[in-house]
């Protein structure tokens, strides 16, 4: 299989199940309807795309590509050193999920980059298609940063490839209106951030919203300190979104979603 075959299969197949799983045991009961949100939230994802692939057909893969041709990159000189290959891998997947666990933080402390990334914590609710819930602008300007760490590192396009499916899989997976038995859960949430974890990153108090940055691993949290391990209001009781956009017309419309940048609150 191709890598794009093997990333739209996983996207896919992770997006089918977490449906799946939302529609037989939802652990929240949503404000609006699948009807009323989902075609926003699907709808700028779709619009996300098309533009990444005019703006940077070759993708990051491409860029890993180029800086390694190009000898670019501290991973390459490793390599050029000798460095096994696996371990050049797994330490650039660990990197590059280091620096989007900071660009996440920095979208929420730059007021201009908080003004893109409002987009996805104006969502009313809090399910699957909440995780593909991002501004064109911000996805575009993600790439960019993504693209720097990625010729700064010379991380393998294996990496890379491995970093990106990883990443959209937990993206879909952690904004899950789930819950994994309690149990499970606790274990689960020293590794990973769960669906209880990132809800509280969606969260309305504001001290909660700036807490839970991670995408992937609950590593970071722990480590910048940054991690919040339960909400102030339970579990069952967060209210989600932003207290200032309130609108429906605004918060699950497409139209409304894509003008929230650019609006006054």
């Amino acid at each position: 299989m191709s890598e794009t075959a093997w990333r739209l299969s996983v996207f896919v197949g992770v997006l089918i199940l977490m449906g799946l799983w939302e529609y037989a045991s939802p652990k929240r009961r949503s404000r609006y309807s699948r009807k009323q949100r989902w075609p926003a939230n699907l709808g700028i994802v779709v619009i996300d795309t098309v533009l990444l692939r005019i703006i940077a057909p070759i993708g990051l893969t491409g860029v890993a590509v180029w800086a390694e041709n190009s000898g670019w990159g501290v991973f390459h000189s490793a390599i050029a050193s000798g460095a096994p290959f696996w371990l050049v891998v797994a330490l650039s997947i660990i990197a590059l999920d280091i620096a989007i666990y900071w660009q996440h933080r920095l979208f929420h402390r730059v007021p201009l980059l908080w003004r893109l990334h409002r987009v996805h914590h104006a969502d009313p609710d809090f399910d699957v298609t909440t995780g593909l819930r991002f501004h064109p602008a911000e996805i575009i300007l993600s790439f960019f940063i993504k693209a720097a760490a990625v010729i700064a590192l010379g991380a393998p396009a294996l990496a890379v490839i491995i970093f990106e499916i990883i990443l959209n899989a937990c993206s879909l997976f952690n904004h899950g209106n789930v819950a994994l038995p309690k149990p499970l859960e606790k274990a689960v949430r020293k590794i990973l951030i769960t669906q209880e974890l990132h809800r509280i990153h969606h969260s309305v108090e504001k001290e909660e919203t700036n807490s839970n940055y991670g995408f992937s691993v609950s590593w970071w949290d722990h480590l910048f300190k940054s991690f919040t391990p339960a909400p102030k209001a339970g579990s069952d009781n967060i209210d989600i979104g932003l207290k200032e956009y309130r609108d429906q017309a605004v918060t699950t419309k497409i139209w409304g979603v894509l003008k929230i940048p650019f609006t006054r609150n």
